[in-house]
């Protein structure tokens, strides 16, 4: 099969989320989206010791049309919503949220995260919704890193969650509302892996650490993030240090995008919509307990 090549490679950005620290790798001054991600936030935080596990993470806020897509790597995420979830997972595990017409979340650390370091390392990726499914019903999908399938190398140098489509025949738990396949990937120093994946998806590679050889060529360093133009079927990684990476690939919506804040629609009066149904009670209430 033939390797793609890099379109882009964009850093992660430090911003400050209301007090919330993380980098922002999409969208970048290098693109605004990627049809069908829309946004990157990548989080690498200590939990003080001093503040109410209750007060700490992020509060309730609403969203509509897109998931918001949680990728756990150290610590956990407490999820509480609108809808009567309330769910914790950690280290290795994803927690995967559909918003469909509305609904008001929660993210805060575990009660137990000073019992596992009080470090909370995590990605939210946002993924768009096609415009047919915009105001479907919210859904909420947690999945633990034992219900993740692994692929491994022959080598053991290489391992690949399958957290949602496919990679050599393994099926991630997670089946999304469009083809996507999404995949975090520990592979050490010296380890070198193909990964292929439809030749009309794009596609994007996350380092959260280390450094990584794409196709044997460009060098992807920690908290960079390189898309893909679609001249090919998959792309070879090759760790020059031990490397934590997130990959995702996807079809394609081609439509419009018109976004505020939480919320992603397809034009202007849809917008107006979601902030009034919001105002108005209509994507309920997270009352924490």
């Amino acid at each position: 099969m033939k390797t793609r090549t890099i379109d882009t490679i964009a850093y992660g950005q430090p911003m400050d989320m209301g007090g919330f620290p993380i980098r922002q790798a999409l969208p970048s001054t290098k693109a605004d989206m990627l049809d069908p991600f829309l946004l990157l936030h990548h989080a690498n935080i200590k939990v003080p010791q001093h503040v109410d596990v209750k007060n700490a993470g992020v509060g309730p806020h609403p969203h509509r049309g897109f998931s918001p897509v949680t990728f756990i790597f150290k610590g956990g995420v407490h999820h509480r919503d609108s809808r009567g979830n309330s769910h914790i997972v950690y280290e290795g595990g994803t927690q995967w949220m559909n918003a469909g017409m509305g609904v008001i979340h929660s993210e805060r650390p575990p009660a137990n995260i000073h019992e596992l370091g009080s470090t909370q390392e995590l990605i939210q990726l946002w993924i768009n919704t096609p415009a047919a499914n915009k105001m479907d019903a919210p859904a909420y999908i947690p999945v633990t890193k034992e219900d993740t399938p692994v692929v491994r190398s022959a080598d053991g140098l290489t391992s690949i969650q399958v957290v949602a489509g496919e990679l050599n025949g393994v099926k991630g738990p997670i089946t999304p509302q469009t083809s996507i396949n999404m995949f975090t990937i520990h592979i050490k120093k010296g380890g070198t892996y193909f990964i292929p994946f439809a030749s009309s998806h794009n596609a994007f590679i996350y380092a959260l650490e280390g450094n990584i050889h794409i196709n044997e060529q460009s060098a992807l360093a920690a908290f960079y993030m390189a898309s893909f133009n679609k001249d090919g079927e998959g792309v070879q990684i090759t760790a020059t240090e031990d490397s934590v990476l997130l990959m995702g690939t996807g079809e394609p919506l081609n439509e419009p995008v018109v976004s505020h804040g939480p919320f992603v629609m397809n034009n202007q009066t849809q917008l107006l919509e979601a902030f009034r149904d919001y105002q108005m009670g209509k994507m309920g209430v997270l009352i924490e307990e």
